[in-house]
């Protein structure tokens, strides 16, 4: 690292700043170089294995986000926000996909692949057995989660409002981005931008349980 660590006391003002935004002001875009940071705050993201079993599909398009709008409830944020990410799972693992991973790694860290065979075989065994494979779409899911929380920490140390939304018809949504044609489905959204000066929301205290309900130390 170049770099020191942020203050704690400034991630800690940052995620009290955060909330989930459910009214952006339509007339406010985040601008080119903050979006390509939260876009590579994505591509950072640990994933298991490191596979990424996921996309990242970012719609811009108003007449697209219009005809999403009726299958997410109707949330205004959907169209009002700067920027609209849906995090699609892969709907399934194959042989090519690991095999591509495999050689990504050998050509990153300049190893031959036949070095990874071990790790190969690891993951192979897990990700392709027959157990595992109806199982697929719920993992891949759950590594997009853990994508979604990381972008929200980030958007939240940059000033950029952000909801994650969970309120929408997946199986409409995957028709409309043609995602079941990609081997993807939707799970999880999340809407971008900055928060307009009349949403009520922003200045409600936050209501956690406190850490002694929560933590259990062992």
């Amino acid at each position: 690292m170049t770099s020191l660590p942020i203050p704690s006391s400034q991630l800690l003002e940052a995620l009290q700043w955060r909330y989930a935004t459910k009214a952006f002001d339509p007339t406010r875009k985040i601008p080119a170089e903050t979006w390509s940071a939260l876009e590579n705050s994505l591509v950072l993201s640990a994933s298991s294995f490191g596979i990424q079993p996921y996309r990242f599909i970012v719609v811009n398009d108003r007449a697209t986000r219009e005809r999403l709008l009726p299958h997410a409830w109707g949330q205004a944020q959907i169209v009002d926000a700067s920027h609209l990410v849906v995090f699609a799972a892969r709907t399934s693992v194959t042989a090519t996909e690991i095999d591509g991973f495999i050689a990504r790694i050998a050509a990153t860290r300049g190893v031959p692949v036949e070095s990874l065979g071990g790790y190969k075989g690891m993951m192979t065994g897990m990700l392709l057995s027959e157990g595992f494979q109806p199982f697929a779409p719920h993992w891949a899911a759950r590594q997009a989660y853990i994508a979604l929380g990381n972008l929200l920490t980030s958007a939240a140390l940059l000033g950029v409002d952000a909801c994650p939304m969970e309120g929408f018809v997946p199986a409409e949504f995957d028709k409309i981005l043609d995602l079941p044609a990609q081997g993807l489905t939707a799970a999880v959204a999340c809407t971008l931008g900055y928060r307009s000066s009349g949403d009520k929301y922003a200045t409600l205290a936050k209501v956690r349980a406190p850490k002694a309900e929560l933590f259990k130390t062992v």
